[in-house]
């Protein structure tokens, strides 16, 4: 693959034009409104997605509209530096940080 393309055919004509719909209920003008709140990538944000991607989008968007708890992103999720340096703390470490912070901590 190379840099910056896009895995698998292009989205349709129809789902974009649905994407765009479900944007402006959600209050966002375009896709590059919508690409910080809704973590698109940049490519996406230009409005250039992939079949799988626009259905995923779709798919979380009308859950939010339903007011339905969005389905799980396949997709690459960010992390803030804190949320990496908290996944990759090994357990005691964390306890021994929550303890110095006087909470109490108990194994499960």
């Amino acid at each position: 693959m190379a840099l910056g393309r896009p895995l698998g055919p292009p989205a349709g004509r129809r789902q974009i034009d649905r994407l765009l719909d479900l944007l402006a209920a959600a209050g966002f003008n375009d896709f590059r409104e919508a690409r910080g709140p809704l973590g698109l990538t940049q490519r996406q944000g230009a409005g250039r997605f992939t079949h799988q991607e626009a259905d995923e989008l779709i798919s979380r968007l009308e859950a939010e509209s339903d007011g339905l708890e969005p389905p799980p992103r396949t997709g690459r999720v960010r992390q803030s530096a804190a949320e990496k340096a908290v996944a990759s703390a090994s357990s005691e470490m964390l306890a021994a940080e929550l303890q110095r912070r006087g909470w109490v901590v108990l194994e499960p």
